[in-house]
């Protein structure tokens, strides 16, 4: 609940500029956790006010960047834009209330009052502020809001904290330009007022703005929402996160192999904290996630941290689930997912799950499955099959493999294994080695018994045949 005891109302509103940052991303998790958390709502509205960078296509890869990610939003998608009329009336409510005034300045004379204010270190402040109306030119103008000149306003953060900001600081700011058209910090209040939003959790690039935007809550008589402003994504380098730390959009993240519930848990804990619990799944962060334990310094965007929870969540798919998963990846690769690959591959996925960080390290990680007969074994991985007796012992271990039951699983075919090699008098590593050469072309692969079920019965004699010459 809200500290009115109103129903918690969130929001989070991207501006359609391009795809889901991986901040705004976060943005958007902390919001829909605190309202799902306490039974409230989680909104969404898209700020498109700017019609010149407007596009609809960045609009949808939001929507499903966040649909991707598992945040269902409340009712339809809000467009600031639309609300354009419902801005001007309460600009013009302000007007007619002496709370703001008509600017008659021109582009040339705003500059040069600025660069007065400035070369006098003082606040600027439009000389039409105090200006008698009967002397108004019959020109355009601007709507300005009448900000307070004296004092301080206060901004009480459920994150950085009480934030106090000197009103000298803070200037007339237009509220509706010359062409009627509103700006962000009224259309905001009036959008986060009308939509009922008692929570506005954002980054702390926005602190200045709540300073605004409370003057102009206050001088409406609406309530307050709670602020809770969070620190920034830095990249590994503490700088502030660019392009070149890495991909910067959900969908990138997406196509990089990461798993939705992955990403989630990465974003979560990057900034917020419970204890030292690190794998947090969905319907445990609604219970737990609060304001309080967000951090006040910047989070740092840690790709290995980012890959290490990743691989918590492949390895926990189930066998079918990580399938369907990595199939996509395995296609694009050139794999040709046919009957015979595919039971391959699901033979194997119980242990190429675990082996993992992406579902694009399939990719590697399967490879051996897919290699065509008869294998070309060169450099490096060719010196097991050149010691004297490797040949005879690939001959007498797919003798020792021909017995159906001992296929039953990975294990059984260790045993086997094993026992070959006592039976050889010989340790496992004069064994092991020339096997794997002959199954896996040193390609990365697993434990040997799981390459050799992973493989199957018929193609893993078939290799070991072909090397065994």
């Amino acid at each position: 609940m809200a500290d009115n005891q109103q129903p918690v109302v969130t929001r989070f509103a991207p501006s359609p500029t391009g795809y889901l940052h991986i901040g705004g991303a976060r943005t958007a998790l902390f919001n829909w956790l605190y309202a799902r958390g306490r039974g409230g709502k989680f909104l969404l509205r898209i700020e498109d006010t700017d019609r010149a960078r407007h596009n609809e296509a960045a609009v949808e890869a939001i929507l499903d960047g966040l649909k991707w990610l598992g945040l269902d939003w409340d009712g339809d998608p809000v467009s600031q834009y639309e609300q354009a009329a419902r801005h001007a009336e309460i600009a013009n409510q302000l007007l007619t209330e002496g709370k703001a005034y008509r600017c008659y300045l021109t582009p040339d004379e705003l500059s040069a009052a600025r660069d007065k204010a400035r070369e006098n270190n003082i606040r600027f402040e439009s000389p039409w502020r105090d200006a008698d109306p009967s002397t108004a030119p019959d020109a355009p103008y601007a709507v300005r809001f009448k900000a307070p000149r004296e004092g301080e306003t206060i901004v009480e953060d459920a994150v950085q904290g009480r934030v106090a900001f000197p009103n000298t600081a803070l200037d007339d700011l237009i509220i509706l330009r010359s062409d009627g058209a509103p700006t962000y910090n009224l259309a905001v209040v009036v959008d986060d007022h009308d939509m009922g939003v008692t929570h506005v959790i954002r980054g702390d690039d926005h602190l200045n703005n709540a300073a605004r935007q409370t003057q102009i809550y206050q001088a409406l008589g609406w309530s307050l929402p709670v602020f809770a402003h969070i620190p920034l994504i830095h990249g590994s380098d503490g700088a502030k996160l660019s392009k070149r730390h890495g991909a910067l959009g959900v969908e990138a993240y997406r196509d990089d192999g990461y798993l939705p519930e992955g990403l989630f848990n990465y974003l979560l804990r990057l900034g917020w904290g419970h204890g030292d619990e690190e794998i947090i799944p969905y319907e445990k962060a609604k219970q737990l996630f609060d304001l309080k334990g967000i951090n006040k310094a910047p989070a740092r965007l840690d790709l290995d941290k980012l890959n290490h929870v990743n691989a918590h969540y492949v390895a926990a798919l189930s066998d079918e689930a990580f399938l369907r998963w990595a199939a996509p990846f395995l296609e694009k690769a050139g794999v040709d997912l046919n009957a015979e690959n595919r039971a391959r591959l699901e033979r194997s996925a119980a242990f190429l799950k675990t082996r993992c960080a992406t579902l694009a390290d399939v990719v590697p990680a399967s490879e051996f499955l897919f290699l065509t007969r008869p294998l070309t074994v060169e450099g490096k991985a060719a010196k097991p099959l050149r010691k004297e007796g490797a040949t005879e012992i690939l001959n007498d271990l797919n003798q020792a493999l021909e017995d159906e039951a001992v296929w039953a699983s990975p294990e059984a075919l260790d045993e086997t294994l094993q026992a070959f090699a006592a039976s050889k008098n010989v340790g496992f590593g004069v064994v092991g080695p020339p096997a794997r050469a002959a199954l896996t072309a040193g390609r990365p692969s697993p434990g040997l018994g799981e390459v050799l079920y992973g493989l199957g019965r018929v193609e893993s004699r078939a290799r070991l045949g072909d090397q065994a010459g």
